[in-house]
């Protein structure tokens, strides 16, 4: 079976975590990229490799890049197998690769999951003899702690919904929140997608300094430096899409190489973190170093009682992931620590601004500040939002 040539066009699909598609949308969009569709599950768009390629280098948003690569209808197995044969695998499956199918049945004929995995697999070794089906993988998209994607192997997606079968390779291999510089994890990690969701949200471009007085292993100030800085947040990672054949090494060199080039030489404004425990600031500093900004943040052991904003200047961003008692501070006195934000961020001046991700917006009230809802999301099966806090405040 022949492979596509190198300028063909692929339906593409920019995967997204609840909550995040608009957001998802906006940033392909600044990519240069034609939108086709923006659904709850992600954003739709046609795509060459190039254009593949920059988005798993570029978004900082999005779970992985799948290619839809067949569509039709599947009402028994001898159609489904027929159908799988016709599929251009040589595209997107390498001799030699490894190939793990992750398959979703829903309101259809056909709902035994392995025996879908298993006859679409007769198509892939049918077109690539020396490629090995390794059976189905976990649905790692919703979990947290999921486990990386092998070296060399390609993830096929099937999806069979009303007896219509929908089969998508995926690019990026590792879901793309692994950008390779999170080594060091303290308690309750957050996903750097989600990280980098909310500065998304908040439109925060580095212009203002940027503080978290609950940094953890970083994520979030790292996240922000990466972007205040145009860094690509996949320059440090490989993806699966680099072992298709067709797809030249040259080309993604050259592709590596501009994004790198991109890149500003340091950030313009502070980016502080701070934790009480010491053991989370040596975590982020470890993490800020193999990110490439250990230069461009300061991270400080201090409890939250001496972070002073008004040190920073007139204005600026508070973003964090507080301790909400539903992982790591059950039991706390939590009504007492947001009390104490409120007081620190309202001592900043009126132009301090921020931006708390919780699961329930009862546990900001004793902070004293207006607060409007951004968006709703997930954090480690947690659902979550984000609050924003605008100039206008409450009583004191």
């Amino acid at each position: 079976m022949p492979q596509q040539p190198e300028s063909a066009q692929f339906d593409a699909f920019a995967v997204a975590a609840p909550g995040i598609s608009a957001l998802l949308a906006a940033e392909l969009q600044s990519l240069g990229i034609v939108i086709d569709t923006v659904e709850p599950a992600g954003v739709g768009f046609r795509a060459s490799r190039a254009t593949l390629l920059s988005v798993n280098l570029w978004s900082r948003l999005a779970t992985r890049v799948l290619v839809r690569v067949a569509e039709f209808a599947a009402r028994d197995f001898a159609t489904l197998e027929k159908q799988a044969a016709r599929i251009p695998w040589a595209s997107f499956v390498a001799p030699n690769a490894t190939v793990r199918f992750r398959v979703t049945c829903r309101k259809s004929r056909l709902y035994h999951s392995d025996a879908v995995a298993e006859r679409v697999a007769r198509g892939v070794t049918g077109a690539v003899p020396t490629a090995r089906a390794a059976g189905r993988s976990r649905d790692e998209d919703d979990v947290d702690g999921d486990l990386p994607v092998e070296t060399h192997t390609q993830l096929i997606v099937v999806r069979l919904e009303h007896d219509r079968c929908t089969v998508s390779a995926d690019s990026s291999g590792d879901l793309l929140h692994r950008r390779g510089w999170r080594q060091a994890i303290a308690k309750a990690p957050l996903r750097e997608t989600l990280a980098a969701a909310m500065l998304a949200a908040c439109e925060w471009n580095g212009a203002q300094p940027l503080v978290d007085p609950f940094c953890g292993s970083g994520t979030i100030g790292i996240e922000g430096a990466l972007r205040a800085r145009n860094m690509a947040p996949g320059l440090a990672r490989s993806f699966a899409m680099e072992q298709w054949p067709g797809v030249s090494s040259a080309r993604v060199a050259a592709q590596r190489a501009a994004a790198r080039a991109l890149a500003l030489p340091s950030v313009t404004v502070p980016i502080v973190m701070s934790d009480r425990d010491a053991g989370a600031c040596d975590a982020a500093r470890a993490n800020a170093e193999r990110a490439g900004v250990l230069a461009d943040v300061e991270i400080i052991h201090r409890a939250l009682s001496d972070v002073d904003l008004a040190t920073l200047g007139p204005r600026g961003l508070v973003l964090t992931n507080p301790p909400y008692g539903l992982r790591v501070s059950e039991g706390a006195d939590l009504r007492s620590l947001f009390a104490r934000l409120g007081d620190v961020i309202r001592a900043g001046g009126a132009e301090w601004r921020a931006a708390l991700l919780v699961p329930d917006k009862r546990l900001i009230a004793p902070m004293r500040l207006s607060f409007d809802t951004l968006l709703r999301t997930s954090n480690g099966g947690i659902n979550v939002a984000i609050e924003y806090s605008r100039e206008k405040r409450s009583g004191r």
